[in-house]
């Protein structure tokens, strides 16, 4: 693409949000920003050196020494890929959890509207529509009923061979919904400007083709 277009896709927990984000990406050939893998990481980080998530200034310091980037696909956190570590449910919630700290959200949407200043790009997150792209060309509200995302998540976990039983993944579901769409700071919500679409029943080749489809109108 010639010039600068950023493609913005916010949503709950579960609502394969980084799925369609990677497929449409790979289509459009743009870079993919997954902002819920920065803040899983950030959470790895807290979990693994204990650090207390309201000691303001702990967490300052860790931010402080603290590099994430993005290189083939994959996150790093430190110079480390910790892609296989972070997709854990104790680690979504660490993401919930860091997700509302002040420092942690001005580090990273300091990170990310820079990689979307120099590139296009397509990022999907919580609140990239209404707080880290607000004038992205394209911003869609990707959702699904809870009990669909939770039987997504539910599959996921058993081809890792995850004990979870599915009333556990549904209640971890509506728990994050709560506290993403209930926290102070920049909750979950869909954009004024912002095209809602419900993949209930949808295929994933079904959601990248709408996605398409609103960008670009075929």
């Amino acid at each position: 693409m010639e010039k600068i277009y950023r493609i913005a896709i916010d949503g709950p927990s579960g609502a394969g949000k980084s799925t369609i984000a990677k497929a449409v990406a790979k289509e459009l050939d743009i870079d993919y920003i997954d902002t819920g893998a920065m803040y899983r990481a950030i959470g790895y980080k807290v979990w693994t050196e204990k650090i207390d998530p309201a000691s303001e200034a702990a967490v300052k310091e860790m931010l402080d020494r603290t590099d994430i980037d993005f290189v083939g696909g994959s996150i790093l956190l430190d110079g480390v890929d910790v892609g296989d570590k972070i997709r854990t449910p104790e680690m979504s919630r660490m993401a919930s959890v860091c997700s509302a700290i002040p420092a942690v959200r001005e580090k990273l949407v300091e990170i990310q509207r820079g990689m979307a200043a120099r590139k296009s790009v397509i990022m999907d997150g919580r609140d990239i529509g209404t707080n880290v792209l607000k004038d992205a060309e394209v911003k869609i509200y990707l959702t699904a009923s809870a009990e669909e995302r939770a039987d997504r998540r539910f599959r996921e976990l058993q081809e890792k061979g995850e004990t979870q039983t599915y009333e556990e993944v549904l209640e971890d579901i509506r728990q994050r919904d709560h506290q993403d769409m209930t926290r102070k700071l920049n909750p979950l919500q869909k954009a004024e400007d912002a095209v809602e679409l419900d993949t209930t029943g949808m295929t994933i080749d079904e959601v990248v083709a709408r996605v398409k489809e609103i960008a670009f109108g075929k």
